[in-house]
């Protein structure tokens, strides 16, 4: 008897070079099924994360993808000597229709969660956010040509949240710090990853 694999969807967030390389990869994400949307984005590092992904560039490719096990075979085969990082969803903590389009993405890392009512907890404290539309737990791989001089020791606990709203980069950055603040004050330490302000929808 067979075992069934389950797959995961997700965001990946790779580098884009603005040499030929990224421009194929960026045509085979277009043209791939697995990839539902896509985004052309500027991504910015916490302080906290810049020791561990000293190789981050300023342009990104972000799309979301149907099927984990495909797009780790493809972030292998299109693999750079700057880090692209796939973000897989393993817990859903809300979906729900805002105004506007998704312009920005904020990604996260918990150092110490339990994953029953810590999660819980993070989750209604998102929800009070009106610009919230999507949140989710998940974890974390990277790719690189080069490998990286510190293990990033946070994979496993990511969390994701989904921003709409047509606010520049600097509102909303605040407006996502203010969140991880009121998140922090309830003694759950949610450390800012990344952000990522979408400049356009390629797909």
């Amino acid at each position: 008897m067979s075992e069934l694999s389950l797959s995961y969807s997700g965001y990946v967030c790779v580098p884009y070079l603005h040499n030929d390389d990224s421009a194929k990869l960026r045509e085979y994400l277009v043209q791939s099924d697995n990839i539902k949307k896509m985004y052309f984005v500027t991504g910015t590092f916490s302080n906290e994360s810049i020791p561990y992904f000293s190789d981050s560039t300023n342009h990104y490719l972000l799309a979301k993808f149907k099927d984990d096990a495909q797009m780790s075979k493809d972030l292998v085969t299109f693999n750079q000597d700057k880090t692209a990082f796939m973000f897989n969803v393993n817990d859903d903590l809300f979906q729900r229709e805002v105004q506007g389009e998704t312009n920005f993405v904020s990604v996260y890392y918990l150092e110490d969660v339990d994953e029953g009512e810590d999660l819980q907890q993070i989750a209604n404290l998102l929800l009070k956010r009106d610009k919230i539309e999507i949140a989710w737990m998940g974890n974390m791989d990277t790719f690189c040509l080069n490998p990286a001089k510190f293990t990033f020791p946070y994979s496993a606990n990511i969390v994701v949240i989904e921003v709409a709203s047509q606010k520049s980069y600097q509102s909303l950055k605040k407006y996502c710090d203010q969140t991880r603040r009121d998140i922090n004050r309830k003694g759950l330490v949610m450390t800012n990853l990344m952000n990522l302000s979408v400049l356009d929808q390629i797909k």
